[in-house]
């Protein structure tokens, strides 16, 4: 703080010294409280993984990050997608980096041969190694084509941005036919425009999909929701906060993957574009919307059910009858008709079928905070650390219903000591932010989840309530 005018003179100087010797106590202020969360260097970081990395009880270890000085460009670890490859094997991409939206930001690869068990080392399949190597890439997701050629898509940085660095980029995609040893090189998959774009056309989208594309649409094709962040040009942010930035859910149909085409040659149909884009208003400002990061089930009639988070304190649905092209407007999910909301902050609430991604069993799992946003005394725009703790919540099918899934009573599933992670020289990370994904192979269903951004692990899903964690099991 920079000093006024000398007041007191030399005498009263003298003397409020002689006051701070005699009485050091008075007036003074309590020490400052140490930041237990801060990551002072790589040996610091390493001496918590022991104690942290089975804290969430993982059945699976995918990846702990080296911890060296020369290499922390693996310390950020999310969008986790583990999928089914063409030859048997799980496999799985993510987005890696030394902390999220850094420069060094890239998709990372890696499969395992018996069931999760091991995992070979992460290959960087997209992106730059280090800052420098090249522009970041972003939130990829793959596509198995029924020959077995994969397909990764990505968000590619260009080296500019719109609302926030790691939001804006073009749709580039890569391609194996060898499960995953050797990759085509990047690819561009032309885009139309949106109202919700910038108005240069040189300006890249601000498009996120978070989950994998499973075969729902129509005839069996590859389906997907996804966040369309609208540039800052069209809707400004009207608070300080980004959680007011203007967010809407559309969906996206890809149309010849089984034609195994060049990735530019692959054809993509896009649902409730521009004005039809699912909207929920944001508190107080109603004029934007924050509405994001869309889960799709099926149902056992046949329609889709698709949840999305948002600013309300609960996440919203909505249902469509006819594969994905038509949408009624999103809702405040409740436990059931006429029952409570279940309560969740702006944090990703991904719901999965546990008969399977494309079953349509009727028995769901959905993952949510259960409160509000007020956690612990932090309220929801203080989302580095409200992000906790995980609760299952079990959900059935109801025929004839209005909301057509309701809801069990949530039930804790997990949460860490409160002990940061990620790259040395920062405050690390506490949220547990559930960038996840979902298998069911041989019966057995598994939750793919980061663990503070930082760790990736698996988790064997209890389907029965009476095989559930509850609140004894906490850390």
């Amino acid at each position: 703080m920079p000093h006024g005018p000398n007041i007191l003179g030399r005498t009263g100087m003298v003397t409020a010294a002689l006051l701070a010797v005699v009485w050091p106590s008075a007036g003074a202020a309590p020490a400052p409280k140490a930041n237990t969360n801060f990551i002072a260097s790589a040996a610091d970081l390493k001496a918590r993984i022991p104690g942290q990395l089975r804290v969430t009880r993982p059945d699976f270890v995918v990846f702990v990050p080296e911890i060296t000085d020369e290499r922390v460009n693996d310390t950020g670890n999310e969008h986790f997608l583990v999928f089914d490859g063409p030859d048997g094997s799980l496999m799985a991409v993510w987005t890696q980096s030394s902390a999220e939206s850094q420069p060094d930001q890239h998709i990372a690869f890696s499969r395992s041969d018996d069931e999760g068990k091991t995992w070979t080392k992460p290959r960087t399949i997209a992106g730059p190694q280090k800052p420098g190597d090249g522009h970041m890439a972003s939130w990829g997701y793959p596509l198995v084509s029924k020959a077995g050629r994969i397909y990764v898509l990505y968000s590619q940085h260009i080296g500019k941005h719109d609302n926030f660095v790691h939001h804006t980029g073009w749709l580039h995609g890569i391609c194996s036919d060898d499960q995953g040893r050797t990759w085509s090189a990047p690819q561009n998959i032309p885009l139309p425009r949106s109202r919700n774009d910038h108005p240069d056309t040189n300006m890249p989208p601000n498009m996120l999909c978070w989950q994998k594309p499973l075969r729902l649409g129509k005839d069996g094709r590859y389906f997907a929701g996804f966040t369309r962040w609208t540039s800052f040009a069209v809707r400004p942010n009207p608070t300080k906060s980004w959680i007011s930035a203007d967010s809407r859910v559309e969906f996206m149909r890809f149309e010849n993957v089984d034609e195994n085409p060049p990735v530019k040659d692959l054809r993509i149909t896009w649902f409730a574009a521009n004005e039809k884009a699912l909207a929920v208003p944001f508190p107080g400002h109603p004029e934007v919307s924050a509405c994001q990061e869309p889960t799709v089930v099926k149902l056992p009639d046949g329609r889709l059910f698709c949840v999305m988070r948002t600013a309300a304190g609960s996440p919203f649905w909505s249902v469509s009858a006819d594969t994905g092209e038509t949408w009624s407007q999103p809702r405040r999910l409740l436990r059931r008709d006429g029952g409570e909301p279940l309560l969740h902050p702006l944090s990703p609430c991904p719901m999965y079928d546990v008969g399977g991604n494309e079953a349509g069993s009727g028995r769901y799992a959905l993952f949510i905070h259960n409160h509000d946003g007020h956690y612990q005394g932090y309220k929801p725009t203080d989302t580095s650390f409200h992000r906790r703790p995980i609760y299952i919540v079990r959900g059935r099918f109801q025929a004839g219903a209005d909301q057509p899934v309701w809801f069990d009573e949530p039930q804790f599933f997990m949460d860490h000591h409160g002990v940061s992670l990620g790259k040395p020289g920062t405050n690390g990370r506490l949220d547990l932010a559930l960038y996840s994904s979902f298998t069911c192979r041989n019966g057995r269903p598994v939750l793919w989840y980061p663990d503070r951004k930082f760790f990736l692990l698996g988790r064997i899903l209890p389907i029965e309530p009476s095989v559930a964690p509850d609140s004894a099991s906490r850390p």
